[in-house]
């Protein structure tokens, strides 16, 4: 069964960055993007993560809370948070990735003949209701932040 618009976000709790635990309905009554990313300091990876830095303070000017998501673990997103001075949260979902399997962002992919199970980079858009606001399964990484806030009318 496909999520859809409409649809209530699944609720999860995945520790950040710093091993704090974020639990996603404790942002209900705010705007939250979740985006589910393959690898922290890759190139896509790293154009996404600064596109949403680069449009920090519109969105948050907005009340929109950022959540990007990946299996690599706490040490790993504090370096990449570091290195691009990166104004939001990053969450872990380790094997075998229950939260992202949950909004459909993790299964087979294919890279360069092989087939391996792996992060797909998805965008939610959830309402301060908890409810999928958008849902973005192809993503342009360098101008997510940018299609995010023009599609709701922000920009």
């Amino acid at each position: 069964m496909s999520l859809q618009i409409g649809d209530r976000a699944p609720d999860f709790t995945l520790p950040n960055q710093e091993g704090v635990l974020v639990k996603l309905s404790s942002l209900r009554g705010q705007r939250v993007v979740l985006y589910f990313y393959p690898k922290d300091d890759t190139p896509g990876c790293t154009k996404e993560a600064c596109n949403f830095r680069d449009r920090w303070t519109d969105l948050e000017n907005k009340g929109i809370q950022v959540l990007g998501i990946s299996k690599d673990g706490a040490a790993s997103h504090v370096k990449f948070k570091n290195k691009y001075d990166l104004p939001f949260t990053l969450l872990t979902d380790e094997e075998p990735c229950a939260v992202a399997s949950a909004y459909e962002s993790y299964g087979l992919k294919k890279f360069m003949g092989r087939e391996y199970m792996g992060m797909m980079r998805h965008t939610f858009v959830l309402d301060e209701a908890g409810n999928i606001e958008i849902i973005y399964r192809k993503v342009k990484a360098e101008i997510m932040a940018n299609q995010i806030l023009a599609d709701l009318g922000f920009d």
